[in-house]
């Protein structure tokens, strides 16, 4: 398939979490822009600001990357920044920037025609972060004669809405009933998260194509850990945001029944929501005891605990694509998770799976690896999906 005449990404999330420890979400939408940067063809960046859109061209969208990457500093705010109240400082002076780089700017309603005026017909629209996905915009670049391509990451909000904020399961269920229903070309980060949205699509079904996430090999620094870590003994981690559906209440539970000779497990992430249970089990360790919260780690400060650790344990209750055994595998660290259909066709044979039904076995298999080291010779076979492998399958499509 030809390229189209123009691409346009969508770099809203990029905007709205300026200066916040990027998620894997986060990192996908950045891959996109720094990709697209690099290629050839004509390149466009879309983003919803608190007063309307704005729109950027490769120059402009190379100026936030800057921004965003730490190489260049993000400008003052300016007074329409500053209209709307009690927000983040950073995000007011990242949409200054944005609409002081822009090439056109407009109030809501008028984004049909600043589509039509800057794009040329056919061109794709790109959305990979599941932001701004509303009927205004799909509705808008379908009026300009784009094409809608949007990347699903997962739909864990309506199939285990109890793990969710307040008032998001709503909102997501419309997300997807647009896509259904608007969608060009639906791109997938694996097979199982296809057969799983398909499902929850209410008619309509999109043309789809699966291709598995890149990963770029974190790069460790001890030198910035703070001071007591690594630990000396043989330790564990675990890496995500403390939230239910990662299912830390499951890890408490087998340090605990590890007893007194547990050995040490980090807890990477910050807290969350709808957790509050195991915020206070938290707290309520004892100090110096085997169970410790390392929240807010630097990228090379997180991958030098984990390519340290005796294993990563990763009992996630569902995943769309499961990044934290990915990276770890990268670096050469065993991986213990939960059984899930997701991981095994990310992570096949290269880790260990366990079902969180069953306690003993993590039990067992903790107190075989603390006890055992890993054999250098398995360390660094896991082959991870690259970016290259991705954009290769995706971009011929869109």
């Amino acid at each position: 398939m030809a390229d189209p005449p123009a691409r346009l990404l969508d770099m809203t999330r990029s905007l709205r979490r300026a200066a916040r420890m990027a998620t894997g979400v986060d990192r996908v939408e950045r891959a996109y822009l720094d990709h697209l940067l690099q290629q050839d063809a004509p390149i466009f960046g879309l983003a919803r600001t608190a007063l309307g859109y704005v729109l950027l061209d490769r120059d402009g969208m190379r100026a936030f990357l800057d921004r965003l990457d730490g190489r260049a500093s993000w400008g003052p705010s300016d007074v329409l920044s500053r209209l709307p109240r009690r927000r983040n400082v950073t995000l007011t002076r990242a949409e200054s920037d944005l609409r002081r780089f822009a090439i056109a700017r407009c109030l809501p309603f008028g984004l049909p025609r600043v589509l039509r005026r800057h794009l040329p017909q056919g061109f794709s629209y790109l959305n990979v972060g599941h932001s701004n996905l509303t009927d205004r915009v799909l509705g808008a670049v379908k009026r300009a004669s784009g094409r809608v391509t949007v990347l699903v990451h997962d739909v864990i909000p309506l199939e285990h809405p109890e793990f969710q904020r307040p008032g998001t399961v709503v909102p997501f269920k419309g997300k997807i009933d647009r896509i259904s229903a608007m969608a060009d070309l639906v791109i997938y980060n694996s097979h199982d998260t296809k057969m799983r949205s398909e499902a929850q699509m209410p008619g309509r079904v999109p043309t789809a194509v699966v291709a598995h996430l890149g990963v770029t090999p974190p790069q460790p620094d001890t030198g910035q850990l703070p001071p007591g870590l690594p630990p000396a003994a043989p330790y564990f981690v675990t890496v995500g945001t403390i939230e239910p559906r990662k299912n830390h209440s499951f890890l408490l539970d087998v340090w605990h029944g590890l007893g007194p000779q547990a050995p040490p497990l980090l807890i990477c992430g910050s807290r969350g929501w709808n957790n509050e249970t195991v915020f206070d089990r938290l707290d309520r360790l004892p100090p110096g005891g085997p169970v410790r919260e390392v929240p807010g780690l630097s990228d090379p400060a997180l991958a030098a605990l984990v390519q340290g650790a005796t294993g990563l344990v990763f009992p996630s209750h569902s995943e769309g694509f499961g990044l934290p055994p990915v990276e770890a595998l990268t670096l050469g660290t065993r991986v213990l998770c939960n059984d899930l259909q997701v991981l095994k066709e990310i992570l096949g044979n290269k880790a260990v799976y366990a079902s969180v039904s069953d306690t003993y076995l993590w039990i067992k298999t903790i107190e075989s690896w603390a006890k055992n080291p890993p054999d250098a010779r398995d360390a660094r076979k896991f082959v991870a999906p690259t970016w290259a492998d991705h954009f290769n399958t995706v971009l011929r499509l869109t």
